[in-house]
């Protein structure tokens, strides 16, 4: 422990290898994102949009519960076997996906999946936390978020155009093979276990241990379970966006190509955006950077039903993409800025539980109202939830700290760049 450092300097080759591998995570999520509607609909012929999106479901609620036993068994299994078990998951799934001519096994892959991605993402988050220590939390959960929806874009938009030009299946899902198994290969020979940068850490650190980590995570404390209802919604219409924007497209008489295209768009730039959101999260009030990142997605998608043009649409989904860029990385700085680094992992579990519930409860709801009272019903609702979701944020959270809160530091910069407007109160009250 004497030799071990924390810092993202000091960890920079185990933070890059981390960084690789968590774009291989998202490039896995992406795999899916663009055609798996469209061979549900072309190819079992399901037109009820909640039978369409009931692998989202699965996928949601098998990744939410396998994040919470990532956390809490990370401390006693370690970080690295974690990591590595996830990997073992994905491997039979793009085999699954390219040749089942049963939509259960298209179900069952996404089991897999889920677990695969509650397993490796949780881990790597976990990982750069440990690693880079308090200064620059923002910036390496920028960097990690960076590469996990970049990878989502751009895998996203690759199986897309491989479909339009080569058909559905199976040529799109051979990305997935070789991500899979580059991702188990890099997690089992080069990643390196972070429990001494833990232990390092628990030794410095003032913030005092939980009462009872789910429930406080959840629900009694202020800090963290403001961020985890953010978290919940803000899966809750990335669960929408990914079943039912590409039939909205479709609907529309959109070309797959076109599809890709925008649903790219929006991982694009919530991926690409993180590059500087994390850091804002290391400098600006959280609260404030969550308020107007959840704000921006409520009010991104309410224009969603009134747009009419693919130029609309990909304003609206940067715009989309953008907000959501605010808020992911600050999630997880809000939640190792608020636990002692003995609870973080626990406590990120949880958090991450109820936040990727969020993807199963958005592709329920929005499915069942998509089918009663059409798609732009749908949107209208998550839209709404959104908002209030912005508004929970604005009346119950606080900071810890007295970093200036982003809008008024806009205001202001003219007069004085270095004014900081005061955003603090005790986190546990």
């Amino acid at each position: 422990m004497q030799n071990v450092k924390l810092g993202l300097k000091e960890n920079l080759k185990q933070f890059i290898l981390l960084i690789i591998v968590n774009a291989f995570v998202g490039g896995m999520v992406g795999l899916e994102r663009s055609i798996l509607p469209k061979i549900a609909e072309a190819e079992f012929n399901m037109a009820a949009k909640t039978a369409v999106l009931s692998f989202i479901i699965v996928f949601g609620i098998v990744k939410a519960i396998t994040n919470y036993f990532t956390g809490a068994l990370a401390n006693r299994i370690g970080r690295k076997n974690l990591l590595t078990i996830g990997w073992l998951f994905a491997l039979p799934v793009p085999f699954i996906l390219m040749n089942t001519s049963n939509w259960n096994w298209i179900i069952f892959a996404n089991v897999l999946l889920g677990i695969n991605q509650g397993l490796t993402w949780s881990s790597t988050v976990v990982m750069k936390i440990d690693l880079v220590g308090e200064k620059n939390r923002g910036l390496a959960m920028g960097l990690n978020e960076f590469a996990g929806y970049l990878a989502v874009a751009l895998v996203a938009f690759a199986t897309g155009w491989i479909a339009s030009e080569y058909g559905l299946r199976p040529f799109p899902f051979y990305i997935g093979i070789a991500l899979s198994f580059a991702g188990l290969l890099t997690s089992w020979l080069f990643i390196k276990d972070t429990a001494q940068h833990v232990a390092q850490e628990v030794i410095s650190s003032n913030v005092p241990l939980l009462k009872n980590v789910f429930w406080d995570t959840s629900i009694f404390h202020k800090n963290l379970s403001s961020v985890t209802q953010a978290g919940l919604i803000n899966n809750l219409n990335d669960g929408m966006a990914w079943g039912i924007f590409p039939i909205l497209l479709a609907q529309k008489n959109f070309s797959i190509s076109q599809i890709a295209i925008i649903t790219a768009v929006y991982p694009a730039v919530w991926g690409i955006g993180q590059l500087f959101t994390g850091k804002m999260a290391d400098y600006f009030c959280k609260k404030s950077i969550l308020f107007w990142g959840m704000l921006l997605q409520g009010v991104a998608l309410l224009l969603f039903v009134f747009a009419n043009s693919i130029t609309h649409y990909l304003i609206l989904a940067a715009i989309l993409g953008w907000g959501t860029a605010m808020v992911y990385p600050t999630f997880l700085v809000s939640i190792a800025e608020n636990t002692n680094p003995a609870d973080r992992p626990k406590s990120i579990g949880v958090f991450r539980l109820w936040r990727d519930l969020g993807y199963a409860i958005g592709a329920i709801l929005t499915g069942v109202i998509a089918d009663f009272f059409g798609i732009n019903t749908s949107i209208i609702v998550i839209a709404v939830l959104t908002t209030l979701s912005a508004i929970i944020i604005q009346k119950r959270m606080r900071c810890n700290t007295n970093s200036p809160k982003l809008f008024n530091w806009i205001l202001n910069s003219h007069k004085n760049e270095n004014k900081h407007i005061p955003c603090r109160t005790d986190p546990s009250a």
